[in-house]
């Protein structure tokens, strides 16, 4: 079976936010014409992870990704978390250009996880014109489930029963995601995971960051429900440039979740707080965004898993053809705001949205 996905050009259908089929050889240099996203997807296997999974069931299906690539997926770990897990790395790629994706900060968002580990199969494991030509260009590192001890507790916070202060749920943890300040020593940093990703930063300096969380249910003035929303760093210590390169990566994937996963996506209303990931990696100049899922109906879950697919496999895309720095970042101003709360969402829907 696996040679016969080989055979199979399964590049990402994103150029323009377009849909096309036509796989073409490529010239040395030239990227391959892409084919329609769903060979992609029906190229995964059907019980690669769950929608939900266990850090167990995320090392298990890392594991027969870099079995089934052959080592083109590398597999290691960032540190560990309070209770002794490992925060799980995966890369792919050796080109130039780097990526870092980031699943699962919260752990009770949970379907970015299942996004990238799809992912990794679709850029890992078949070998065609296309992934020689991608995987020259960009290093793509995902850390999976970073925040495994509040997986497997269902719930927002890491694991650290001393935890005090801002940003904390006393006796429970840290939330990871207001403990990635730059201003900060890395050492002074009270959260594991988020210096571990805080030290991965610095080893790779990454010229792209894509942080994949979930937020509650919201309804536009259309009366459409919005499905995603995204941001790029709002912090006034980011300098222009990586605004501008964010707001960039912003467009791209507006295009792709809109028009190829077909999800109704909006700008996120996000903090400046510098220890925001979305901030921090701005701050420390890198193209930066945030991609919120919005918790759906469980029938739509295969839905979601699917728009932040397509967004980590466009912005890899973009990275490598270069596409995204020729957006005009003017475009991000055209992304709608999001609208109000659903006043009769499911109480547990009733996320304390502020990634």
């Amino acid at each position: 079976m696996r040679s016969k996905l080989a055979a199979v050009a399964v590049a990402a259908a994103l150029a323009g936010g377009v849909v096309v089929a036509s796989p073409v050889a490529a010239t040395a240099g030239t990227a391959p014409s892409p084919v329609a996203t769903a060979a992609l997807t029906s190229a995964i296997p059907a019980n690669l992870v769950p929608a939900r999974p266990s850090p167990q069931e995320v090392r298990r299906a890392l594991a027969r990704i870099a079995r089934d690539s052959d080592g083109r997926v590398r597999l290691g770990t960032i540190g560990r978390t309070n209770e002794g897990r490992p925060i799980r790395l995966a890369t792919v790629g050796y080109g130039p250009t780097r990526l870092l994706y980031v699943t699962q900060q919260h752990g009770d968002e949970p379907l970015g996880t299942p996004a990238a580990i799809r992912a990794l199969w679709t850029l890992g494991v078949p070998r065609t014109a296309w992934h020689r030509w991608l995987l020259s260009r960009v290093t793509i590192d995902v850390v999976v489930q970073a925040n495994p001890d509040g997986a497997v507790r269902n719930q927002r916070y890491n694991h650290d029963p001393d935890a005090s202060g801002p940003y904390t749920e006393p006796g429970v943890g840290y939330d990871m995601n207001r403990f990635h300040n730059p201003l900060t020593p890395v050492a002074d940093n009270p959260v594991p995971e988020s210096r571990a990703i805080l030290r991965l930063w610095r080893a790779t300096e990454p010229r792209i960051v894509v942080d994949y969380h979930m937020q509650g249910r919201y309804r536009q003035p259309d009366g459409r429900e919005t499905t995603a929303s995204i941001l790029w760093p709002t912090s006034p210590l980011a300098s222009s440039a990586a605004v501008t390169a964010g707001r960039r990566l912003a467009v791209r994937n507006y295009d792709a979740m809109t028009y190829v996963a077909r999800a109704n996506v909006t700008r996120y209303p996000g903090g400046d707080y510098e220890g925001i990931a979305r901030n921090a990696y701005g701050i420390l100049g890198s193209a930066s965004l945030l991609v919120e899922l919005s918790d759906l109906p469980e029938d739509r879950t295969e839905f979601q898993i699917r728009t932040a697919y397509v967004s980590m496999l466009a912005t890899a895309q973009g990275a490598a053809d270069r596409s995204i720095w020729r957006i005009d970042p003017a475009r991000a101003d055209a992304i709608p705001e999001r609208g109000p709360a659903i006043p009769d969402a499911p109480a547990e829907l009733a996320r304390a949205d502020a990634a």
